[in-house]
Order: structure tokens, then C-alpha cells, then sequence
């Protein structure tokens, strides 16, 4: 689960054609829910602009007035503080109290007029996501972990959508590295009872809740978010399974920016795992695909639900939906 590009008009098996992202993770690699926004009080109009806009993304958003030990004051409240103002102030009044990354909360800072929203701790743990969620009110997310600067998906973001939490956290330095040189594949799965010896380069991560199934998802370009929650419903229809049941929607690297997949996983809380093209290639499902021919790339909706599985194995082969989406279900 990592990175790669590519992209095809006429539906290919992946949903492609063929004219060529909730929640965050927090200090402990489990759900950022508790947010606070610290501004002055010339800002509190936008600061309640921020609370109305991730309202429904949050368990708990608070809006702090700025004074001068508020951060300190407030230190383990709160997942991620969004500072409504300039990032040298943020610095300035939490550097003495930052300790470890995996305890600390995130800290975003962005500007009044909403122009940047920059995560300056805990980047991988809330800061990075709060920036994205920022950027739907029109906030440039600027992102300087190297992964995402990279536009990968770190070890962290992966653990995040797959419903899980880093165990080990010194070992995503790593883990990360290899990240940047698409050297780490997929998560690989143990089933119990079982001891494991790892050392200071594997990252273990732990699940929040029972193995589920995945979604396995293509679709033609600009496929809007009703199509994809429809397809998926039917999807789940022809199984035993519902949306209760679903570990994380799988996808290709050269999808993983559909704006559409993107709102529906979002609205019914998923999270969105990216493959690489090699990864696929060695999970390609039974269903031929016109996109191995036009583009090279394996069926993404099978391949992608084969490899997120626990089993490696489909519980539905691929189905269209309108042509616009294809989904499979893995476990």
C-alpha cells in the first residue's frame, strides 16, 4: 500500500477509461476526535467559521481565546490544537512543553483569511488531517512530513485507514524511509495465537476492531460521490456483509485522488488505502481486465480487495455500477 500514477474514456474493468481521503490519528495512533481552536479574539468570527465547517468530522471542537499560557494551560486536553494565527507565536509558546511525538498533541496553525493551513507537530498524528479538513474551507494544506510531501502514504496515514494503531512508534522512522523509496508493499497480516519477534524496522500495528472486509474500488474519472455509495451498497447486498463490517476501501495509487471516492468513504467513515501498481499486479483478480492491455495495470477493484484482505481472497468478483464504478469485495 503505497504510491504510483497513471490514468485512461470507455469503461475499462477498473472503472478506468480508455482515452488516457475523518477522523486522525492522535498521539497514540488511534482516532484524534478532541480539537480546540485557539484564536484572538479579533479572529473568533473565523474560528467559528472552522468550528461550523469540521463540526461533523469531530467528536469535540472548542474555541480557546488566545492568552499567553493558554496552550500551556490546556497541554493534554485536547488531540490538536489549531492555532488561528502566525506559526512563529504557536512555536514560541509550546516549545517548552513538547516532550515526545507519540504524547503530544498536533498542532495546525493557519492565517485569518484561511489562505495556508500549516501542521507544525504531530503531523502524522492529527495535524496533517486537520490541514486537509482546512482545506475544504480553501486552505492550502501545507504538508512537510516526507511522506505526504511526497505524496505518499506514510506508515501512520495507512495505520489510520485501516482502523488501527502503531505499537511500536520509534519504528516508522524506518518504515517511512521505505515508504519514500516504494520499498515497504503491503501491510502483511499474522492470524493468532501467534508471538512475534520484530526489530527497530517493522512497524506493528494493532486493530481498533475484528477483521471486516474490504472494498475493492475503480471508477471513471470524476465518478461523483453517489455513485460510488450507491455501488457499494449494492456490492454489499450481494454478500452476508454491510457497511458495519468494512475494514477500508482499497484503491489504486492512480486513484486515490478521486474527489468523489474521496467524499464517499468520508461520509460513511472509512478510510482509503492506496496500492501501488506492483502490488496489484502481484493480486490481480480472475476477471480480465482492458486496463492490464491499454495501461498495464491489473482490474483495480479486485486486485486492490485481494491485496487489503486478511485472507487474500474475494467474496465478490468485480461488479459495475453504471459504468462509472466497479467494486469487489475482499476478506
Amino acid at each position: 500500500m503505497s504510491t504510483d500514477d497513471a490514468t485512461t474514456s470507455d469503461t475499462t474493468d477498473d472503472g478506468s477509461n480508455d482515452s488516457g481521503h475523518c477522523s486522525t490519528p492522535d498521539s497514540d495512533g488511534e482516532v484524534a476526535e478532541e480539537i480546540a481552536v485557539v484564536s484572538f479574539e479579533r479572529k473568533m468570527e473565523t474560528a467559528e467559521e472552522i468550528e461550523s465547517e469540521l463540526a461533523d468530522r469531530y467528536e469535540t471542537i472548542d474555541i480557546i481565546e488566545y492568552h499567553g499560557d493558554v496552550f500551556e494551560e490546556h497541554w493534554g486536553e485536547y488531540d490538536c490544537f489549531v492555532g488561528l494565527m502566525a506559526s512563529g507565536i504557536a512555536m514560541r509558546k509550546t516549545a517548552h512543553l513538547l516532550d515526545d511525538k507519540w504524547d503530544d498533541p498536533a498542532i495546525c496553525v493557519v492565517d485569518e483569511e484561511l489562505t495556508w493551513a500549516i501542521p507544525i507537530t504531530g503531523g502524522h498524528h492529527g495535524a496533517n488531517q486537520v490541514a486537509q479538513d482546512l482545506a475544504t474551507m480553501g486552505a492550502v494544506p501545507a504538508m512537510t512530513t516526507a511522506s505526504e510531501a511526497a505524496g505518499k502514504q506514510g506508515v501512520e496515514s495507512r495505520a489510520k485507514a485501516m482502523d488501527t494503531h502503531v505499537v511500536n512508534g520509534d519504528s516508522t522512522v524506518k518504515t517511512n524511509l521505505a515508504v519514500l523509496d516504494d520499498d515497504l508493499g503491503p501491510v502483511e497480516r499474522l492470524e493468532g495465537p501467534k508471538a512475534v519477534l520484530v526489530g527497530d524496522d517493522v512497524t506493528v500495528l494493532k486493530r481498533n476492531k475484528d477483521d471486516g472486509v474490504v472494498l475493492g474500488t475503480g471508477s471513471v474519472s470524476g465518478a461523483d460521490k453517489e455513485a460510488f455509495l450507491a455501488a457499494w451498497e449494492e456490492a454489499l447486498d450481494q454478500t452476508e456483509y454491510d457497511v458495519e463490517d468494512v475494514e477500508f476501501v482499497g484503491t489504486a495509487t492512480r486513484k486515490e485522488d478521486e474527489e468523489g471516492l474521496l467524499e464517499a468513504a468520508q461520509e460513511l467513515d472509512l478510510g482509503v488505502v492506496a496500492f501501488e501498481k506492483e502490488t496489484l499486479l502481484e493480486h490481480e483478480g480472475p476477471t480480465p481486465s482492458k486496463s492490464k492491455e491499454l495501461i498495464g495495470w491489473p482490474g483495480v477493484s479486485e486486485a486492490s480487495a485481494i491485496a487489503g484482505g486478511r485472507e487474500r481472497e474475494l467474496v465478490l468478483e468485480k461488479i459495475s455500477y453504471e459504468n462509472e464504478v466497479t467494486v469487489a469485495i475482499g476478506r
